[in-house]
């Protein structure tokens, strides 16, 4: 096998992007929160990773009611996070280091504090304004009772009155996830018309592309009708209620939206990448938004709700592979994000240990995503094998979740505790130059066991699993491409091979099992002799099987 990979212009096809959730990532000024100049600053650090770009989260002007995703504007910079000259320097800087920048744009909701919202407030029912939004006559005879019987996301009605002019209780505003972050009405036409703006907006400054928030949202049913499982989506915290998601006039938003991109690649050679966070019940649904003209991407999310088991990870990888692979995309991987418990605990680590059951198959579940044939997107902290913060204080939580529900169960926090980079002590790095200061979610001791300092120097860690994954990835000639041929194997094991002669396998029982594969490993999740495959491990081979 050659190790050289060619230069493709369809770069997005087999790419690693790691996720920045910018306010826990790297701190530049002191006051606990990163921020832009914090991830310029850790540039060549992602770069000697091996990643091919990165995806910030919102770093918009923004109330912060659900950190970010609430944009009260939607072509500037929070303050809390630099400015538009900052971001200018951050583009330039990645673009001198090769890595690709995609910003997160959520086009479904905006904050209550958008002005087109405030506008929409004072103008009163009927509108122009209104029209921008979902609001409707409540029902009853003093029309006290919501317009309809679905429930939001987070908990809650969907629905909130507002306040009119003369003092007296008016209409009902629809948010399918917080009252502060009402849903924009994409039949109105100015709202996909500014939206067209704020791409060119970005793309006139040097983004890569984008991240779609609630990808197969911003179309309910015209007529707003009841839903037969009103708490589905509060239930399964995903978008269930089908009056509310994956409507089918999404699918020409981005077919416009894939046109803006291909202009503007036009213009200099330079291919724009949108990626959209989609969530709908089936692979075959989930193929409509990869269509030659929507989206290049979206993620597949079955990988990441699989349970540890063989049989389960072979029907997503095979369904993932007919369904979406066969309209001429390629699958997008993940195994978590910051809505997600991390890889770590998720598969079964407590959550004040680095080693152990949990890691190993965190550590063998990344080598497996990296081999399968497609593009993947890497969560901040994986490469370091953070677990999960479990046991954070109720006074210091702030996911919306939280403060709807009063409920621990669902909550995101504890995967944006801001990241450890040096040291012994909070806050590891993550924030210097202000005697005291204090992260903005406080980091457990044990951080200091995944600090980055410490995983560089321990070739064993979690980092250089990863950046030896990325790097063999590069250079075995278009690994993220084409399909995979499955081998038997025992019961709990999982083997296939890419291309002429790249083998994969994953063990994943606890006992050893013979290797379908002669010869030492390639590159292998934990210790592997020859001949043998262990629980909890995956593994590496070049072999004409």
């Amino acid at each position: 096998m050659s190790l050289h990979r060619t230069e493709a212009r369809h770069w997005w096809r087999d790419a690693v992007i790691y996720q920045v959730y910018v306010r826990s990532f790297l701190d530049s000024t002191g006051d606990g929160i990163g921020d832009l100049a914090g991830v310029r600053a850790g540039l060549p650090y992602l770069k000697k990773l091996g990643v091919d770009g990165i995806w910030l989260s919102p770093f918009y002007p923004s109330p912060q009611h659900d950190h970010g995703y609430d944009v009260a504007d939607y072509c500037d910079v929070d303050p809390t996070f630099g400015d538009l000259a900052e971001f200018d320097l951050l583009v330039k800087a990645a673009r001198r280091l090769g890595v690709r920048v995609l910003l997160d744009i959520v086009p479904n909701h905006c904050s209550s504090e958008h002005p087109w919202f405030r506008e929409a407030l004072a103008a009163g029912p009927g509108s122009a304004a209104r029209a921008r939004f979902h609001f409707a006559d409540g029902r009853g005879p003093d029309g006290s009772e919501p317009p309809n019987n679905w429930h939001a996301m987070f908990g809650g009605p969907a629905w909130s009155r507002v306040t009119e002019a003369d003092g007296r209780p008016g209409q009902w505003y629809l948010h399918m996830f917080t009252p502060e972050q009402p849903d924009w009405n994409w039949r109105d036409p100015e709202v996909p018309a500014e939206f067209e703006r704020i791409l060119r907006f970005w793309l006139d400054r040097g983004v890569d592309g984008f991240r779609i928030d609630v990808a197969a949202g911003l179309f309910k049913h015209p007529e707003l009708p009841d839903s037969p499982d009103p708490e589905a989506d509060a239930r399964t915290r995903d978008s269930v209620n089908p009056l509310a998601w994956n409507q089918p006039e999404v699918h020409e938003v981005w077919r416009h939206w894939r046109a803006i991109c291909e202009d503007y690649t036009a213009r200099d050679g330079r291919e724009r990448l949108l990626v959209g966070e989609v969530s709908v019940p089936t692979a075959r649904e989930h193929a409509r938004y990869v269509r030659a003209d929507e989206l290049h991407q979206a993620f597949f999310f079955d990988l990441l709700s699989a349970p540890w088991d063989a049989d389960a990870f072979r029907k997503v990888v095979s369904e993932a592979m007919q369904d979406i692979a066969g309209t001429g995309s390629t699958v997008t991987w993940v195994l978590n994000n910051h809505d997600q418990v991390r890889t770590v605990t998720r598969y079964g680590e407590p959550a004040t240990e680095g080693s152990g059951l949990g890691a190993a198959r965190a550590r063998a579940a990344a080598l497996l995503m990296l081999a399968l044939p497609g593009a993947a997107y890497i969560y901040q902290g994986e490469e370091l094998g953070l677990p999960e913060v479990v046991d954070l204080p109720d006074d210091v939580l702030t996911d919306p979740i939280f403060r709807r529900t009063g409920s621990r169960a669902r909550i995101r926090d504890g995967c944006r505790v801001p990241l450890p980079w040096s040291g012994q002590a909070s806050p590891f790095g993550f924030t210097s130059g202000v005697e005291g200061a204090k992260p903005w979610l406080p980091q457990p001791e044990w951080f200091a066991e995944h600090a980055t300092d410490r995983a560089l120097a321990d070739t064993r860690s979690f980092w250089h699993l990863y950046r030896d994954g990325l790097q063999l990835r590069a250079s075995l000639p278009q690994l993220g491409e084409g399909s995979l041929r499955w081998l038997d194997t025992p019961p709990g094991v999982l083997a296939f091979v890419r291309g002429d002669d790249l083998v994969c396998a994953v063990n994943f029982g606890t006992a050893p099992v013979p290797a379908p594969v002669s010869g030492t490993p390639l590159l292998s999740s934990g210790p592997c002799p020859a001949g043998v495959l262990p629980g909890s491990t995956a593994a590496w081979w070049i072999s004409d099987l």
